[in-house]
C-alpha cells in the first residue's frame, strides 16, 4: 500500500480554484475585495449571537434571572448578518441564478449576458435602494420632521428597527454601485480567472 500523495501534486488547478472562490469576483473591483473583508466581522456576528443566547439561557435556568436585552441583540445581529449576506454573494459571485441558457451559449454570449444580468441587477437594486429609504426615512423622523429613531417597543426599547432599516439602505446602495462595477468591468471584457464561472 503506497503512502498518500500530497495533494498539491494530485490537483493544483482544484486548489487553486477553490482559493480563488474565497476570494471576490476579479470585476468586481475594490469595493468586491472590500466587502470581502468586511465579511469577516459579519461572521463574528454570528459567533456573538450564539453566545448571547448561550448566556441567556444560563441565566433564565440557573439563576431565574433573564436579560431584557439578548432575544434583541441576537435578531439584531443575526439579521444584519443575512442582510450583508447578500452583498457578499453578489461580490463574490455565489447568488442563486437560473442557468439554463446561460450554460449552454458560447463564451461571447455570456458575456453579453453578464453585461445584460449586471445592469438589470443594477436596475433592481436602485429601486429597493429607494424604497429602503422611504422605509428608513420613516425609521427616523417623525411626522413633523423632527429626528426620532423607531424603536422596538418592548421592555428595552432598542432602537434596533431603525439601525436594521437603515443598515439595509446601506447594503443597498452599496449593492448598487457594485452592479455598476460589474457592469462596467463585464463591458470593458474583464475576464474571470478559470473558476468563478462555474460558481
Amino acid at each position: 500500500m503506497s503512502a498518500p500523495s500530497d495533494p498539491k501534486t494530485i490537483a493544483p488547478d482544484l486548489l487553486h480554484t477553490d482559493v480563488l472562490q474565497l476570494e471576490a469576483l476579479p470585476q468586481a473591483g475594490w469595493l468586491g475585495r472590500a466587502i470581502t473583508v468586511v465579511a469577516r466581522l459579519f461572521a463574528v456576528c454570528i459567533l456573538a449571537a450564539m453566545a448571547i443566547l448561550v448566556t441567556e439561557v444560563f441565566l433564565r435556568y440557573v439563576f431565574n434571572r433573564p436579560t431584557v436585552w439578548a432575544h434583541e441583540t441576537t435578531i439584531f445581529l443575526s439579521a444584519v448578518t443575512f442582510i450583508y449576506g447578500g452583498l457578499y454573494c453578489v461580490a463574490r459571485n455565489t447568488h442563486i441564478r437560473v442557468v439554463l441558457v446561460y450554460d449552454v451559449v458560447r463564451a461571447s454570449a455570456r458575456h453579453v449576458l453578464d453585461v445584460v444580468i449586471s445592469i438589470a441587477c443594477l436596475g433592481a437594486s436602485l429601486f429597493f435602494a429607494w424604497a429602503s429609504w422611504l422605509m428608513a426615512k420613516k425609521a427616523m423622523f417623525r411626522p413633523d420632521g423632527s429626528f426620532a429613531l423607531e424603536t422596538s417597543g418592548s421592555a428595552w426599547n432598542s432602537p434596533a428597527p431603525a439601525a436594521l432599516k437603515i443598515f439595509l439602505l446601506c447594503v443597498l446602495v452599496a449593492m448598487s454601485f457594485q452592479f455598476l462595477i460589474l457592469t462596467f468591468n463585464y463591458a470593458r471584457g474583464t475576464k474571470a480567472p478559470k473558476g468563478h464561472d462555474d460558481v
